[in-house]
């Protein structure tokens, strides 16, 4: 291992060289978000002399973590500190001109952090990779007219900071392809319709979110307030990060008991308190950038088998959700199969992911869909292919111990060769190896233990949502 010295334009850092592969980690794009700089747009950095060190993950943003039994399955670094405004960048020794990919972390928009992730394997295949941290919960997300999406706008910066310094790490600012999972593809999916993100990326590959779940101010607005009632104070700059915390996790448990549009709104149906806005000019939508997009096979499970829930809906429960969502449930009675729970699972995937995949594949100039399908063993093989279920394989990670509890040891190599392969394939040619998505053919790339292309996948559901 050698250290090895990289100039930005705040100051040099000081990373490290091993195995053909620098790791620079904990760089900041943004003045910490605390104090004046508190539920501000970001900031900028102030620049320092000498050589920062590098070498180890810097802050994450607060968050009160993911519920029992989530936490244990979930990755999720927690880095206290105010600099939590930061990025890692790992790239190729030496390189020139690189493609570049930017990680978008997922976590509901409450959780999550870049330093979960490890770009190694994009380095080792000659992608500069960049896995960043922004604002999350309230401090992020909470709705001030004309200061809304504070969590998007910190992301715009980190990509900003690549444009401008990504050349030093072997990158090229024009080949840079931005990529997120869950919260971190609706994020993806709102910075393609955002102006400050315009020509900040030039592909985009959205896994397991799109564009669809962004509200309005006035639902923004009802979330606020309540979590005014809650802290009993207006002035919610003053309140402490713990407490903020705490009634933050409160307000979701609310919201999730009881999901009513008359109290919450649109938020009912999104079950995000703290997301982004339409407001201040921002509007989901596709422009130029190619894209890839699509979802796991089994989103939904991951939140109802760990907990013991799959077994246990009830035709009632079931009928209420379809209609919900905006289903008959006499017509979804003809072309969804299974136990009631299994029924549930799949009319939420195909709301809350499916659907909005399709749509946003749909009206994009060019696009790539992709399902993927491999059946966890773990929970008696009821998980299948859930929600996050296909992150260790995007990141050529298979053997990462953080994910066993989810989906077991002994992952299939060879699907993350081929996985991860077309992500780097992407990035690199703008083609992941295969045919591009047509409404004529709706030609899908099927991730499993035998990969392949298939046409109009869940063609019957998808003709369901037609109307929705």
């Amino acid at each position: 291992m050698v250290d090895i010295t990289v100039d930005t334009r705040n100051g040099a850092v000081r990373g490290v060289a091993a195995d053909g592969v620098m790791t620079f980690k904990g760089i900041p794009y943004a003045a910490p978000p605390v104090g004046p700089n508190r539920f501000q747009p970001p900031r900028p950095v102030e620049p320092w002399t000498g050589v920062r060190e590098a070498t180890r993950f810097g802050p994450t943003a607060p968050k009160a973590g993911y519920l029992p039994p989530l936490d244990a399955l979930i990755p999720d670094a927690d880095i206290p500190g105010d600099d939590y405004l930061n990025l890692n960048v790992y790239t190729p020794d030496p390189g020139d001109s690189l493609p570049v990919m930017v990680w978008i972390h997922g976590g509901a928009f409450l959780n999550g952090s870049g330093s979960s992730y490890d770009g190694t394997a994009f380095a080792r295949d000659g992608v500069v990779c960049v896995t960043l941290n922004y604002r999350l919960g309230a401090d992020g997300f909470l709705y001030f007219p004309g200061n809304a999406n504070r969590g998007l706008l910190d992301q715009v910066a980190a990509l900003e900071w690549v444009r401008d310094n990504i050349a030093a790490f072997g990158g090229d600012p024009g080949r840079v392809t931005v990529f997120g999972e869950s919260a971190g593809a609706m994020s993806v999916g709102m910075l393609l319709g955002m102006p400050r993100a315009a020509g900040l990326f030039q592909r985009a590959i959205l896994q397991s979110g799109a564009a669809a779940h962004a509200v309005p101010p006035e639902s923004a607005e009802r979330v606020k307030a309540r979590l005014i009632t809650k802290l009993g104070t207006a002035d919610i700059t003053d309140v402490p990060v713990a407490d903020l915390l705490v009634a933050q996790r409160e307000l979701r448990g609310e919201i999730g008991a009881n999901p009513d549009p008359a109290l919450w709104g649109d938020v009912a149906r999104t079950l995000l308190p703290f997301g982004p806005v339409l407001d201040d000019g921002l509007a989901p939508g596709s422009s130029d950038v190619d894209i890839m997009v699509g979802t796991n096979a089994d989103e939904f499970r991951l939140y109802i088998v760990p907990h013991g829930l799959l077994d246990s809906v009830t035709d009632e429960l079931l009928t209420g959700s379809m209609l919900r969502v905006g289903l008959d449930p006499a017509r979804a009675a003809a072309v969804y199969e299974g136990t009631p729970g299994e029924k549930l699972a799949a009319v939420m995937t195909d709301w809350y992911f499916r659907t909005p995949a399709i749509r946003l594949a749909e009206r994009a100039k060019t696009a790539y869909m992709y399902e993927f399908a491999w059946q966890a063993p773990t929970f008696g093989g009821k998980l299948g292919a859930c929600h996050a279920a296909e992150l260790p394989f995007v990141f050529g990670t298979p053997d990462d111990s953080a994910f066993a509890g989810l989906l077991g040891t002994h992952l299939p190599h060879h699907l993350a060769d081929t996985m991860h392969g077309a992500w780097v394939s992407f990035a690199t040619t703008g083609n992941p190896g295969w045919f591009g998505y047509e409404t004529s053919n709706r030609s899908t790339m099927r991730f499993d233990i035998e990969s392949e292309v298939v046409l109009d996948p869940h063609s019957a559901r998808r003709s369901l949502w037609d109307s929705v």
